[in-house]
């Protein structure tokens, strides 16, 4: 397992912005789409590639593409916000939506949806998320696609706090993770701090006070 942090002047921009309490929904959802294209981008870098044949304007040449089959796995709700952009880069990506919710008088993870197909699964999954706090929906995430037979799985998130890494690394060793930021902590509600919030409230504008 590693875990990948995306160090970057650009990420670090974007990341604040984010954070920032004043950032409206609209914005909000524009500073995720940029940070999605970024973390993609660096966790895509070892997928496999074919040789391709095409004509230029002037001649034939020998490119490639991608061989691998990809998949990217949103985790309902706040998850949607980072599917567009990463598509952009992978048109030809399936999407597949596992719903989890977090009970907070516990803050266990609550499975509620998921329409993985039989058969043949995708050869990398990419699990999307803004927020890594406890763990809980990302490893429930992961099971659900081992569980399918996937061989591949990353985890993309915006913003990860070190307990959820850990919960990670312990029941899934061999999953990569790609984050923008490591935050050290979660407070008594097990939102990470400094953090953002609640990612998915702030992406589709149903927020509350977190006083």
């Amino acid at each position: 397992m590693s875990v990948q942090v995306v160090d970057h002047p650009l990420v670090r921009h974007h990341l604040t912005q984010l954070r920032r309490q004043e950032t409206v929904p609209a914005e909000f959802r524009r500073h995720v789409r940029q940070l999605a294209s970024l973390l993609a981008y660096e966790a895509t870098q070892d997928l496999k590639e074919r040789p391709l044949r095409i004509e230029t304007p002037l001649t034939s040449m020998t490119g490639s593409t991608v061989a691998s089959h990809i998949g990217l796995v949103p985790i309902l709700r706040a998850g949607l916000g980072m599917v567009e952009p990463i598509l952009d880069l992978l048109p030809n990506a399936q999407v597949w939506h596992l719903g989890v919710y977090r009970d907070e008088a516990t803050a266990r993870p609550v499975p509620y949806y998921s329409k993985l197909p039989p058969g043949r699964p995708v050869d990398v999954a990419l699990v999307l998320d803004p927020m890594l706090a406890t763990g809980g929906s990302a490893t429930s995430a992961i099971e659900a696609l081992q569980a399918w037979g996937v061989p591949e799985v990353k985890l993309l998130a915006i913003i990860a706090a070190q307990p959820g890494i850990d919960a990670v690394v312990r029941s899934f060793p061999g999953t990569t993770i790609h984050v923008c930021a490591i935050d050290a902590e979660l407070n008594d509600r097990k939102f990470i701090v400094p953090g953002l919030g609640d990612a998915g409230d702030r992406t589709f504008n149903t927020l509350e006070s977190f006083d």
